[in-house]
């Protein structure tokens, strides 16, 4: 059996099945401090809303192969923006228009942003 993965390493492994993907602008915010529902979000912009939707398929099809647990997903009908909702983990993917619009970096300014380091594939 797997080893249970905390928040944080949840949200770093999530955000690396889509990086080969070229999501823009990747934003993880630590949420631990903020005692809101979810430990982290990871935000990440598409170019368009095909790429919207091939980011979203993606990172479902991946992770539940890889056994994370998807508690539910939304999304908005022209596909601007979709969310997964892994329980503590909440993963956002926005267009531009809709980044600006909600602006969860500012929304959320208390919260510590994370970086993390990827291996280069070659």
């Amino acid at each position: 059996m797997k080893k249970k993965l905390d928040a944080r390493s949840k949200a770093k492994k999530l955000l690396s099945i889509i990086m080969d993907k070229h999501p823009l602008e990747p934003l993880v915010l630590d949420l631990r401090s903020l005692n809101f529902v979810w430990e982290f979000f990871v935000v990440v912009t598409s170019s368009s809303t095909p790429h919207a939707l091939a980011l979203a398929q993606e990172l479902t099809k991946v992770s539940k192969a890889q056994g994370f647990s998807v508690h539910h997903t939304e999304r908005d009908e022209l596909g601007e923006w979709f969310l997964i909702d892994y329980t503590d983990v909440c993963f956002h993917i926005f267009s531009e228009e809709k980044r600006d619009f909600y602006s969860l970096d500012r929304l959320f300014k208390g919260a510590k942003k994370v970086k993390f380091k990827f291996a280069s594939k070659k």
